[in-house]
């Protein structure tokens, strides 16, 4: 009988009927045990078979107990709501109840049947700023662990905005250097991503019949940092996306020929508590110039390259592109507009809506913006059809008092618009003579068969300023031949003309041109070969282009970003395109009363950075070699190209010599030498580390104390995607955050 008690001992019976107190025979074992049986039996039996089981139990668990949000005060922008899991990981039914305890925290919904999310929403409403703590108490009668209790934290930062800019521009500064006074942070952590062009997908689907490949060919802003706050580029309105896709190339009304049904904003984030978070957004009625490519015609237009939208920071305001050749002045506080300032009110013959801020505002260091504007006749084709109608360099004070000059104020000397002797090459006799060009050695290209145009600004172009304020450069180019291409030194003080400096027939490093590696990349061909690949005829003068037979030119291309560069010694560096150099373009240098200084090989769709260190300086730009031939296309031998790639990036010496080059390393089967650095504007740090992007989807950084080529980083991390894109920039934070972008998101990395 004992036994069948299970793991009751007597003992133990005894110690819990203490008044059991008789002598124990047999007949009395039996019966207690009789008695005690029944009792036990709740929980063991008697007998040996039988067992009781408990009524169901349903048991309350939550997938988290706390949940965090972070706002700025005063933003109509509430945090992204929150999602709880209720479930029940015991038996039966469990039926709940939400309750919160304050008044900026709701819950939906609030009552359910587990298993069931939770939404949670926090708003800030008026809010002072400081951290709220709420509680939302999840009550089930009948379950286990219930009530349970989730602990909402609610940070809202202060609606101030921060003055003290630190990257407010292109190029972080009025010269363009790309420098800063701060260390980088390691590339160790993605610490936000923001997606800013809800369009990509679209964007980049259009360009496959043209390129081949889903390539994003969008300018983007440089990310602006002030204190704790940073100003980006969003889009929204619609992208109107081509059936079958590609079909603006051929002139339909989709894809890039309608990019205006887009909009525009600025929007400014704040740092709280780690989280980058969205302050208020302004909506510009900036639109870019429009695309209108209709290779069917013959009009290549803008070939789907999207202009930049670029405001700048200064004064304490946020100066924003708008309409009409206008700037909207935003209060960095509200994000409400302070003013309108439009300098072209009082021009009556002006078409606003054909008028356009053309590239990036610039700000001195006294306050003032400078920027570029470009009038167009819409009526007919506004790039290879019709002349620009003006062209202006503007100027705003601090007290939004603007003044603006000519572009052919600017450029006196530059060929009259209707000029029929602008430079033209052997690509525009008609037949084309055969390869090899020149066709002889003493030939002459002809003029350009049309009329050059009136000047205008290449349309992604920033001004620089000097480091004494005294002067203002942009860069000038003749609306239908860009051979006539300038860059303008203007006096800051009432935008008069203070020299002018034409890129063409500035270049002697063409055929049989000997590069200091031994190198000759347009080698001139023996006498009667005419099948060697991007070689010059036989008997051609050395150094000269062979498209033209004279020193090579650079132009300007309005699908680039190229802006001036200002350097520490007062000269100014630009990046233009050729005709013969693989497509790669060269780095114009001007001392800073015009003189031509010299050329680097490498220019195309390049913003240089500098690093000020030891009393000189260095010169860092991108330096990709691209599958192209050197001057020519077709089924000629002459017009083989290239093989892809090497990729560098590249430090010069003061006098543009290669100091280092860091080489990309990154292969795959599509990339069998590396991909391309899509970087335009590279970020410099104090210590002379190098930030930039590339095509395979990752920023680096790249350190000093290097010679010759090196392919070993001193970080990298991967942030998206690898695509064919246009080329970003990049930009520091005063704390040493590396802001950069990819695929149409920004991305801020750091330790």
């Amino acid at each position: 009988m004992i036994r069948i008690l299970g793991p009751f001992r007597l003992a133990h019976l005894f110690h819990c009927l203490p008044i059991i107190r008789v002598a124990i025979n047999r007949s009395a074992i039996i019966c207690l045990t009789a008695i005690l049986c029944a009792l036990a039996s709740l929980s063991a039996g008697c007998g040996g078979s039988a067992h009781h089981t408990p009524p169901a139990a349903p048991v309350l668990v939550l997938s988290t107990n706390a949940v965090s949000f972070v706002v700025v005060q005063g933003s109509s922008f509430n945090p992204a709501p929150a999602s709880v899991n209720v479930t029940n990981t015991g038996t039966g039914v469990l039926n709940f109840t939400v309750e919160t305890d304050v008044p900026w925290l709701t819950v939906t919904p609030t009552s359910g049947t587990a298993p069931q999310a939770l939404q949670i929403s926090a708003s800030a409403g008026a809010l002072a700023p400081r951290t709220y703590i709420g509680h939302i108490t999840v009550t089930a009668t009948v379950a286990q662990d219930s009530p349970a209790v989730i602990t909402v934290t609610f940070v809202v930062g202060s609606q101030t905005a921060s003055n003290a800019p630190f990257w407010p521009q292109w190029g972080s500064n009025p010269q363009h250097t790309g420098m800063v006074a701060a260390t980088g942070q390691n590339l160790n952590n993605i610490l936000a991503n923001i997606v800013y062009d809800p369009f990509v997908s679209q964007e980049k689907n259009e360009n496959v019949p043209l390129f081949g490949e889903p390539a994003l060919t969008v300018h983007e802003q440089a990310p602006i940092t002030d204190g704790k706050d940073t100003y980006m580029v969003m889009k929204g309105g619609v992208y109107n996306s081509c059936d079958p896709v590609g079909q603006w190339t051929s002139g339909a009304a989709c894809g890039p020929n309608t990019w205006n049904t887009m909009e525009w904003y600025e929007t400014r984030f704040s740092w709280v508590k780690g989280q980058l978070v969205e302050a208020w957004t302004f909506d510009t009625d900036w639109v870019p110039e429009p695309n209108a490519t209709n290779f069917n015609q013959g009009f290549a237009g803008l070939e789907g390259w999207e202009p930049v939208f670029h405001p700048v920071d200064a004064n304490n305001f946020i100066y924003v592109p708008a309409a009409a050749g206008s700037v909207w002045k935003v209060n960095k506080t509200t994000g409400v507009a302070a003013s309108h300032i439009n300098p072209f009110l009082a021009n009556p013959s002006m078409t606003a809506v054909n008028t356009f801020v053309a590239g990036p505002l610039t700000a001195d260091a006294n306050g003032n913006i400078y920027y570029n504007v470009i009038e167009l006749n819409l009526t007919g084709n506004p790039w290879d059809q019709n002349d620009a109608v003006g062209a202006w360099l503007v100027k705003i004070a601090p007290d939004d008092s603007s003044t603006f000059a000519t572009f052919a104020s600017l450029n006196p000397g530059a060929p009259a618009a209707t000029s029929l002797t602008c430079p033209g090459t052997f690509g525009n006799l008609n037949p084309q003579p055969a390869f090899p060009w020149p066709p002889s050695p003493t030939a002459v290209a002809p003029f350009f068969p049309a009329a050059c145009g009136s000047q205008r600004p290449g349309i992604n172009v920033a001004p620089a300023v000097s480091a004494d304020g005294t002067t203002v450069y942009t860069v000038s180019v003749a609306h239908f031949d860009n051979l006539a291409s300038y860059v303008l030194a203007v006096n800051t003080v009432d935008l008069s003309p203070k020299w002018q400096a034409s890129l063409q027939n500035r270049l002697t490093d063409g055929c049989g041109f000997v590069q200091p590696d031994g190198e000759v990349p347009l080698p001139i061909a023996p006498s009667g070969v005419t099948n060697l690949p991007n070689s010059c005829l036989f008997g051609t003068t050395v150094g000269v282009d062979p498209t033209t037979n004279a020193p090579g030119s650079g132009y300007v291309i309005d699908e680039a970003s190229s802006s001036p560069t200002v350097l520490p010694d007062g000269s100014v560096v630009f990046g233009a395109r050729d005709n013969y150099n693989f497509s790669r373009g060269h780095l114009f240098r001007f001392d800073s009363s015009g003189n031509y200084l010299g050329a680097y090989g490498f220019g195309w769709d390049s913003t240089p950075g500098v690093w000020a260190h030891d009393n000189t300086f260095s010169v860092v730009i991108k330096d990709n070699h691209y599958p192209s031939a050197a001057y020519c296309s077709g089924d000629s031998p002459v017009c083989t190209p290239t093989p892809p790639g090497p990729y560098y990036i590249t430090q010069l010496d003061a006098s543009l010599n290669i100091e280092w080059q860091f080489q990309s390393t990154t292969i795959d089967t599509d990339h069998p030498n590396g991909y391309e650095w899509c970087i335009n504007m590279p970020a410099i740090d104090m210590l002379g580390n190098v930030y930039v992007n590339s095509e395979d989807g990752y920023v680096y950084e790249l350190p000093q104390a290097h010679s010759g080529i090196f392919t070993a980083p001193s970080g990298k991390m991967f942030l998206n995607s690898a695509i064919g894109a246009a080329y970003t920039p990049i930009s520091i934070g005063v704390d040493g955050k590396i802001y950069t972008q990819n695929n149409g998101q920004l991305f801020v990395v750091g330790n």
